[in-house]
């Protein structure tokens, strides 16, 4: 059995559903440390050809918190000038009455903590797009594991999930070594993404955009090719 484990981000863009789809488990890291200006709480959109940043406003957000112990700072009228933002971005786009609904309802959710509410995005996502995949959190299926070291931990979360297999992002590479994790009884890989142009609008493409931006411009039958283009090295 594959696993993956990653912070929770807010509507990330394609290649972390890549990630997503390339495992048989993931597991959301939400009890580490919030990174200040990622994308737990904020992703980009296409505005007039050119990316612009949508955030979800947080309580005291801070790098000394755990990403569970931060709130959102997002009121119903808050979550009405997203959504119209997003609107105004996209109701020209082709496949945009068939996600529109999708993405109101992921913003609407009744979820205070960032963590919860990210990881809904994905897991809606995720059905939405039919990826066969399990959901966990660390904070709830490992919380003993809590402290210890970075590669020892993930190494301790793959074991208490009977996995030999764990899959990271590309830039794991510069933190991560196989044999280390080799020598601890876990087969670690890194997944390469590849992330072809689509058309938006008939624009040069911006990359990299959240996976809203995907699923407005692409039907799910394309888009679910889409998840199969990575290797892992």
């Amino acid at each position: 059995m594959k696993v993956a484990i990653m912070q929770p981000y807010i509507f990330p863009y394609l290649g972390y559903f890549q990630l997503v789809n390339s495992v048989d488990k993931f597991i959301f890291y939400d009890d580490v440390n919030f990174i200040k200006k990622g994308w737990i709480n904020r992703n980009k959109i296409l505005i007039n050809g050119k990316e612009s940043i949508i955030t979800f406003p947080l309580i005291k957000a801070s790098q000394n918190k755990l990403i569970n112990e931060i709130d959102l700072f997002v009121n119903n009228k808050d979550k009405k000038k997203i959504i119209a933002k997003l609107e105004i971005a996209y109701k020209k786009a082709p496949y945009f009455d068939n996600t529109i609904n999708l993405v109101k309802e992921i913003i609407n959710a009744d979820l205070s903590c960032i963590a919860e509410y990210s990881a809904n995005s994905i897991t809606k996502i995720s059905n939405f797009l039919e990826i066969d995949v399990s959901f966990d959190f660390s904070s709830i299926q490992s919380p003993e594991s809590k402290g210890i070291d970075k590669a020892d931990r993930l190494i301790h979360i793959c074991k208490k999930n009977n996995s030999n297999q764990y899959v990271n992002s590309i830039g794991g590479q510069k933190l991560y070594s196989k044999e280390y994790f080799n020598a601890n009884g876990i087969n670690l890989s890194f997944i390469e993404n590849d992330i072809e142009p689509y058309s938006q609008f008939g624009e040069e493409f911006v990359p990299n955009l959240s996976i809203i931006d995907v699923i407005m411009f692409n039907d799910k039958k394309h888009v679910r090719k889409m998840l199969n283009k990575y290797k892992l090295i």
